[in-house]
């Protein structure tokens, strides 16, 4: 298979063996700019997906590098837990000048934990689901960077794993910031009671996680990560006219972080 080209936004296409045709493009209201789901480059794609002309991967390096402008750490490595904060990580330890190191490893023969029927059996599972690499981290200071912290209670077994294990210290940093709504346009987002953000316990979340310090990503950071590259290319592009009528103004839904949708909710 090859890459071709994105849908765009409200495109309809066919295709055939022969071609790809468009069909129609669903106009938006004049105005409007697109509501790209910025959760997309989050969590939900996978790394090597390309979105508005930018690979998942290279976004998710940069909220590393930002979450590391933004909360930097007196620690001694940085780490993951494996393996979709992996880019973010690397980001953060490069702008950081820490080294990545691994610290955990994936059970390959344990089945998915968040389809366990309650809290407790996914902890339980999240307890089997790794391995400790401890020669690497013991008696050290840890950073693990997380892509987002949804209900809390998967990455407190973890923390106290690598502590079991020898960890002098453990400082989560999340590459996104608090979810606090729920999404109305199709995304399988927790009540708003499940999240953690909206629960008292948020207040002193690293107490209630058992971290040393927790620190999300900022909405403006997350955005400037995702809109960086796409202003670049919009720039240096030749047919910028032409570039801009296809593209439309650039815009990302961040309803699940803000609160702010970008359709009226009719109820």
């Amino acid at each position: 298979s090859r890459y071709y080209r994105e849908v765009l936004p409200g495109e309809i296409v066919k295709i055939s063996r022969y071609d790809v045709q468009t069909l129609d493009v669903v106009p938006r209201p004049e105005g409007d700019p697109s509501a790209f789901c910025i959760f997309e480059y989050v969590y939900f794609a996978r790394p090597d997906s390309i979105f508005e002309g930018q690979m998942v991967y290279s976004v998710r390096r940069r909220c590393g590098q930002q979450l590391a402008i933004e909360a930097p750490v007196e620690a001694d490595l940085v780490s993951t837990v494996p393996e979709s904060a992996t880019p973010a990580a690397l980001g953060y330890a490069q702008k950081c000048g820490l080294p990545y190191v691994e610290v955990l490893c994936k059970n390959r023969y344990v089945g998915r934990t968040f389809i366990q029927p309650n809290m407790r059996l996914r902890q339980l599972g999240v307890a089997k689901k790794f391995g400790v690499l401890s020669d690497n981290f013991k008696g050290k200071r840890v950073v693990i960077i997380d892509d987002s912290i949804v209900r809390g209670n998967t990455i407190s077994p973890i923390i106290k794993l690598l502590r079991e294990s020898g960890a002098k210290e453990v400082h989560i940093r999340v590459a996104s910031p608090p979810i606090k709504f729920p999404c109305y346009m199709g995304i399988n987002i927790p009540t708003k009671e499940e999240l953690i953000a909206n629960r008292p316990e948020f207040h002193d979340l690293a107490n209630y996680i058992g971290a040393d310090s927790v620190v999300y990503l900022s909405v403006e950071g997350l955005v400037s990560s995702v809109q960086e590259s796409i202003k670049a290319r919009q720039e240096n592009e030749n047919s910028l006219k032409s570039q801009k009528s296809r593209m439309g103004k650039i815009g990302h839904c961040t309803a699940c972080l803000t609160g702010e949708y970008p359709v009226e909710l009719e109820w």
